[in-house]
């Protein structure tokens, strides 16, 4: 069964799928099978990055697909080592060709990596993308809310979309309230926090066989009716299709409630202030 995936529309008036396909940690040599997959199940949203290794193979995989391009929503990030004004503008040059596409759709600063302090330079080339007709939206990952009042506050473009760690054991109130006040679309990295174990916590399996779904469905629908957009990753087909099984059942105020209180373990990946590895 294809699924049909709602979208945000972003503050440009770019309209993003919700629920998307990550591929941190998938070999380049792996990774065109998952893409493939994902896209045959329906889904719309690819999310890749320098630092992963596989903007090749993922643009391979939607080559092949066969599915319009203008049907597919890529996003892709620029890494640390590359930041800084110059080095930004060719590391896009470079990502493109991998990705063998004309336009991203949407790309990231990766990580603010504050003892650089290069982010803001950074953030500027990618307004010039921007402007230049060659990514139809720019956003940040990881960015805290000290650094995103800088880059709006330095910059001319508002970033359409931060993606960070957020899921029931992070869930990001304060960050995600900033993301409100600036029209920003909020997305999570690890959305159902696997390798922390919260898919075993008895509150969220209590809700999941309420639903006759699986515990990884329930953190996901709570992602959607926050109005979160997230990427879940696998290399599992059955997996990759059961993520994006979520849209005919809904959770109860109650329910949500009851995910929003988990609040711990916290982070699975590093902290945005003391994370600088170029």
């Amino acid at each position: 069964m294809v699924h049909s995936v709602p979208t945000v529309t972003l503050n440009n008036g770019v309209e993003m799928p919700q629920l998307g396909f990550g591929v941190f940690l998938v070999p380049p040599d792996e990774v065109v099978e998952p893409v493939r997959t994902a896209l045959d199940a329906g889904y719309r949203l690819i999310d890749t990055a320098t630092l992963y290794g596989n903007e090749e193979g993922v643009g391979r995989a939607i080559a092949d697909s066969g599915i319009p391009r203008d049907e597919i929503f890529v996003t892709t990030k620029v890494w640390n080592s590359d930041q800084g004004y110059d080095r930004t503008l060719q590391a896009f040059d470079r990502s493109i060709k991998l990705l063998g596409l004309d336009v991203i759709d949407l790309y990231l600063v990766h990580w603010p990596a504050p003892a650089q302090d290069l982010y803001v330079d950074t953030w500027r080339a990618l307004e010039r993308i921007y402007a230049d007709g060659r990514a139809r939206a720019i956003g940040v990952s990881n960015f805290t809310v000290r650094h995103l009042d800088r880059v709006i506050g330095e910059g001319s473009v508002v970033p359409a979309v931060n993606q960070v760690e957020l899921h029931p054991g992070l869930p990001q109130e304060e960050l995600r309230a900033a993301h409100a006040r600036h029209g920003i679309a909020t997305e999570a990295w690890s959305p159902i926090g696997r390798s922390l174990g919260l898919l075993d916590r008895p509150e969220v399996e209590t809700i999941a066989k309420a639903h006759d779904r699986t515990p990884a469905q329930v953190v996901l629908r709570w992602h959607l009716q926050l109005d979160i957009i997230a990427i879940p990753k696998s290399v599992r087909a059955e997996r990759i299709r059961e993520n994006l099984d979520v849209f005919d059942f809904e959770l109860s105020a109650d329910e949500m409630a009851t995910l929003s209180a988990l609040d711990s373990p916290g982070r699975l990946g590093p902290d945005p202030e003391d994370f600088n590895r170029v």
